[in-house]
Formats: C-alpha cells, structure tokens, sequence
C-alpha cells in the first residue's frame, strides 16, 4: 500500500496564513489525528507539564494530508480555544489518537493558565490506536491483548515497515525556534495515525458487514421507531438518526438541517457510509472527570516523609565520604598513587563518543561543532548505519520486574558505544601518529616522566601510559613490565 505524503504547517498565530488554511482543513476532514508535546519533567512535580506544541494531521482525500504543528507557546490560547473544542466534540469528525487521554488532560490545564474561562472536558467519536490494534490481532490470531501496551513505534514498523524514531521525545519542547529534526518528527508522529488507521479500515468495514450487514440501508424511520433490540446497535436513537442523515444526499441533508441541531459551530463535510460504519462500531468518548484534573502530587504523606529522611541521610553520607586530603591519584601532590574510589579511575579514562565525533567531523570535513549534540541515534545511524530506537528512553526505569524490550534497549545503548569506537578508533591512531610520530615507540617509563611539552598529547600521564600499553603486542607488554615496573599504576 502507498503511503500519503504530508505537508507541514507551523501556526504561530492566528493572523497568519497557516492559521486559515488550518480552519480550512477543519471544515474539509472527516478524519482527524491529534498528538501534543510538552517539555519533560521531575515526576515529583506538583503541576501538570505545559503542552508548548500541539499536532493536528487532517486527512483530506488527495495524495497528500495537512498537518499542523500549533504553537502554544505563541498563539493566543483563547482564541483557538472554541475552535479546537469545536472539533474536539463535533459528531462529523473521527478523532484518532495514541493513550490521547492523558494529552488532554495536559491540554485543559495548559489553557486554562493561559487564560481561557472553559477547559477541554470531552472528545467524542475517538478511536484509540492501539485499542483496535489488539482487537485485530485477536480476530486474525486469536492472540489477547497483551498487559503491556505497544508501542507506536512497534505498530508502526510492523503495519507500514517504517522505523518511527522516538530519540527527540525528551527533547527541549520549550525551546524556540523548534529544529527542523523537532518538526519533522512532530508531524510524523501525529501523521503516521492516519497511516495506520488506512490499513485498519478495510478490515473493520469488512468486519462490521459480516456481522450486521442488514444495518447497512436502515431507514430514518426505522431507527426512530426501533425496538430495543436495534437501539443496541448505537445506543442513542437521536444519534443514529443524525447517521444516517449525513449519509444522505446533499438534498436529504437540507430537509434533516432543520430537525437536527448541532452543538458545534464548526461547519464539516459528512463522513462516508464505511466510516459511519466504523464510528458506530469501534467509536469512544474520552470524558474527563474533576480527579483527572487534578495533579497527583504525593500518593502518601508517610512516603514523602520517608524520602526527606533518606535525603537528608544520604547527604551526611556523602559529606563523611569525601576525600580529605591530596588527590590519591597524583603523587606529585601528595597522593600516594593509589585510586581510592572507582571514580577516580573512571574519570581519567573516559572519552566522550559526542566529542571526538565532533572533532573528527572538524579534521575531516572542516565542520564546527554544532550548537546542538548531536544524538547517540543520529550517530549509529551515520557510521553503523543501524537504527538505534529511543522509544523507552522515558519508560519507568523503577518499575521491577525490567521487560525484555527494557533489557535490550539498555544493553544496546551501551553496547553500540563499543561500535561506535571501533570505527573511531583507527582515526584516532592515524591522527595522533601524524601530529607526533616520535611517539610511536615512546617508552611507558619516559611518558610517566615526560616534559610537559610531551604531555600536550595526552593530558594524564595515567592515560598515556595505559595507550601505550594497549598499542603493544602481549610480549611487548611482559618486556616493558620487566624493565620498567611502575608503582601505583
């Protein structure tokens, strides 16, 4: 199956062009997707994030669908306000969404900080993503829902084989202007829904027929006048004669205007008779109740209580641990060469993979550093060429047991390091090498003892010492540690 492009626009105000062709798309969309970001925070926070950005991807019907990346940060919150609540509540419009309850809860706290008297209380005609994911895994496999929810990620490379990277989602989503890599994942996140949602659609249509195909021509007067046993198709009969009234002719629908009423004031297109059939079926109603706007702030008073007293502990032990004295690890200071804590070693001999990576791209190509780190996914993708997936970078990691998906993404973080040197490694020698070829067959007691023209080269004398003796054979080692032993290293 093809898969529809998109065209992004960022609305930043409502003056702006992007703005009406975003109101435009509102009126011509039967099928919605919605997304928010917001900044990461401590999960000990007594408030509710602020949703700075907020995607809506329209589908349209052409080769191409619109999504709008809504700057909260910038627009005037109420006057988009009825808009979105509008479309939030409107019958002609099918809302998709991935775990969307808990956006809207952020949604309705962000604006009404920012100003806005009504909050966001309700989205009907939504559809969760991964609810009829399952659900159609159970009818194909007779498989049960799994405890742990899929990820949108996993849905997305299995239903349409593309890799949904998730490395910006603990990004900065205050920062502004947001990057073109922030955009462009926005946008996919909210635009890959309606992806998903075109390869559910036959099958549920399909579905739906074969169950109850006798309700695919019922009459107006019929659903009025049913008995209970049809009103348990759709449970309101007002509503389902408003069904059937938009899937009339544009004739029909000028003599049901005046029965019906509507409770928006956003003008729409009705949707088709298949997607009627699916809204009646798999619809839901996300309802927020009073609790759900309320944030969380200490499950127990006893637990918080508990943690000042480990925090304060904590801290004494961390005071009464502190070295007193010269550096261990110095001998021309005092220290008597011998590393107290594993930090001391681990500070020497680290290597940041950002920063020689940086500065090879400088050697090479003559490229500055950029403003921005580039990520450890961005990296593996450049010179592995693997796909390095961040989706459970911001999964609760306090949670025991850990599951395999954890485990393997832990294990992989780390180990892709490891990759990553060995490329960077023989840029490395050469680099060094051609600086300062004197240095090739340095001895290990001369570099321990060098000038500090030598130590140019190589900060620590420790470090030099340790490449030394990993650039030689294991005879050679043996040789040097017969002539030259050296204490303390």
């Amino acid at each position: 199956m093809s898969l529809t492009l998109m065209k992004i626009y960022l609305v930043s105000s409502t003056d702006s062009p992007e703005f009406t062709r975003l109101k435009c798309s509102f009126a011509r969309s039967t099928v919605i997707a919605l997304d928010a970001e917001w900044k990461p925070q401590r999960s000990s926070s007594s408030s509710f994030p602020i949703v700075t950005l907020l995607q809506v991807a329209c589908r349209l019907g052409h080769d191409f669908d619109d999504v709008f990346l809504i700057d909260l940060t910038s627009i005037h919150l109420p006057s988009v306000w009825g808009l979105l609540n509008d479309m939030f509540v409107s019958p002609d419009v099918l809302k998709l969404g991935f775990r969307f309850k808990q956006d809207l809860v952020y949604l309705s706290s962000t604006f009404t900080q920012g100003g806005c008297e009504g909050r966001f209380h309700e989205v009907k005609h939504y559809m969760d993503i991964t609810g009829i994911y399952n659900h159609l895994q159970h009818k194909r496999f007779g498989r049960k829902a799994p405890k742990d929810i899929k990820s949108l990620a996993a849905i997305c490379k299995e239903l349409l084989d593309i890799s949904l990277s998730k490395e910006l989602q603990c990004s900065d989503w205050s920062h502004r202007p947001l990057t073109e890599e922030q955009k462009l994942y926005a946008a996919t996140d909210a635009h890959c829904l309606l992806q998903i949602f075109d390869v559910f659609k036959s099958n549920l249509v399909e579905e739906i027929t074969l169950q109850d195909p006798k309700h695919i021509n019922v009459g107006l007067k019929d659903i009025l006048n049913g008995s209970d046993c049809t009103s348990k198709i759709v449970t309101a009969k007002l509503c389902k004669a408003a069904d059937v009234i938009r899937a009339m002719t544009q004739n029909g629908q000028n003599i049901a205007n005046g029965v019906v009423s509507r409770k928006t004031t956003l003008n729409t297109m009705p949707m088709d008779e298949n997607l009627l059939k699916i809204v009646r079926k798999y619809g839901e109603r996300i309802l927020l109740k009073e609790s759900d706007l309320l944030p969380r702030i200490s499950k127990k008073k006893t637990r918080r209580r508990t943690s000042l007293k480990n925090e304060k502990t904590d801290k004494h032990l961390v005071c009464s641990m502190d070295w007193q004295g010269p550096p261990p690890w110095d001998s021309s200071l005092g220290g008597d060469g011998c590393p107290k804590f594993l930090l001391d070693v681990m500070v020497k001999h680290y290597m940041d993979i950002t920063g020689i990576y940086n500065h090879l791209q400088h050697k090479r190509f003559g490229r500055k550093a950029p403003k921005d780190i580039k990520s450890l996914a961005a990296i593996c993708k450049e010179l592995l060429d693997i796909s390095l997936s961040k989706e459970l970078q911001c999964s609760d990691w306090s949670h025991r047991p850990l599951t395999e998906e954890q485990k393997l993404y832990a294990a992989t973080d780390a180990h892709c390091l490891l990759q990553i040197f060995d490329v960077f490694k023989s840029n490395l020698v050469e680099e060094i090498t051609s600086q300062d070829p004197k240095h090739i067959n340095v001895g290990l007691k001369d570099i321990l003892n060098g000038s500090d023209f030598t130590s140019k080269i190589v900060t620590a004398k420790l470090c030099k010492a340790a490449d030394v003796i990993r650039a030689m054979t294991q005879n050679d080692r043996q040789e040097v540690w017969r002539k030259d032993p050296v204490e303390g290293v």
